[in-house]
């Protein structure tokens, strides 16, 4: 297939910032939590709430395209000229099994580059070699998962090879969400807004009617088996207001968690957003707990550095091995 110059620059683009991609539409990039957990002991606040080890994760997706433009994405959006629109043409969407087994290549390919560092002793041979078998899939890298029509499989295709899997989605797919015939091992919906009003200011989604479908996400939740979260990414001066919209909206999805998230001032986004954009980790927290206060949710768990917190009726959170 003949690239377009769009195409062609787009692939520069992401190979620029260490993608690996997959065919024409998935990809796997290094978390820089696989980083620091190899080379300074550090870990992701998902270990430390959900015991998901960072060193053994595959941050990925199979779909680079997306459905919303939200300020705030640290990726690139269509009308800054690379980013594929929602109506990119894929040519084929390659089958589950190839693209797990490519996610897997990718990510040893990731970690040859720590080999000399192992044989100098700086960092662990035992976590060096755990982090070859990777354990933990992070659907989430760029895009909308649920774009990807073998979104099912995929999972399966997965948990066949003992992975647990962490689905993140924007939530305007909801009859994907419905329609799944094997559940993630954790579910994340990701709320970006009290209202419709803020929601379509913040995310500019290509079809007006998103809104209603989140909300129809929202509902679907409590039918899950999996535990699932609503993250929310909080903006200063854009998405902090209105406590008692996001109650409602917690209350009519009763999810397992809640994790109030600051907005981090990087990538993309600093060409739509200011540094003041992004919340301090008392902001977050004083967020939280008002929206404890108005929910029947409370504060277990929280990550300063990250600047996160979570939520839930539950005493601890369940964990991952």
């Amino acid at each position: 297939m003949q690239l377009s110059y769009n195409q062609y620059s787009l692939i520069t683009l992401f190979k620029k910032q260490k993608y690996q991609l997959i065919n024409e539409h998935s990809a796997v990039k290094k978390c820089r939590w696989l980083h620091q957990s190899l080379t300074q002991n550090r870990y992701c606040y998902k270990q430390k709430f959900y015991g998901i080890q960072s060193h053994r994760c595959i941050q990925m997706t199979p779909s680079l395209i997306c459905n919303m433009q939200c300020k705030f994405c640290w990726r690139i959006h269509p009308n800054e000229d690379l980013k594929p629109p929602l109506n990119f043409l894929i040519q084929k969407w390659s089958n589950p099994e190839e693209i797990v087994e490519e996610c897997i290549k990718a990510q040893k390919r990731i970690l040859s580059g720590y080999k000399d560092q192992v044989k100098k002793g700086k960092i662990d041979g035992k976590k060096y070699f755990e982090a070859l078998n990777p354990k933990h899939a992070a659907i989430s890298l760029d895009g909308e998962p649920t774009l990807y029509p073998k979104l099912s499989e995929l999972i399966q295709e997965f948990h066949k090879k003992n992975f647990t899997t962490f689905l993140v989605t924007n939530g305007t797919k909801p009859e994907v969400l419905k329609n799944l015939s094997e559940e993630p091992t954790q579910l994340y919906l990701s709320i970006y807004a009290p209202n419709k009003k803020i929601f379509m200011n913040l995310c500019k989604p290509v079809n007006i009617n998103f809104w209603d479908k989140i909300n129809e996400s929202l509902e679907l939740l409590s039918s899950f088996k999996c535990p699932t979260v609503i993250r929310l990414t909080l903006v200063k001066g854009e998405n902090m207001e209105d406590l008692d919209g996001y109650a409602k909206l917690m209350e009519k999805a009763s999810p397992t968690y809640i994790e109030p998230k600051a907005y981090m001032f990087v990538g993309y986004s600093r060409l739509r957003l200011k540094f003041e954009n992004m919340p301090s980790y008392e902001e977050v927290k004083a967020f939280s707990e008002k929206l404890a206060e108005k929910t029947s949710y409370n504060i277990i768990d929280e990550s300063k550095e990250s600047r996160v917190i979570l939520l839930s009726k539950l005493k601890k959170p369940i964990k991952f091995s």
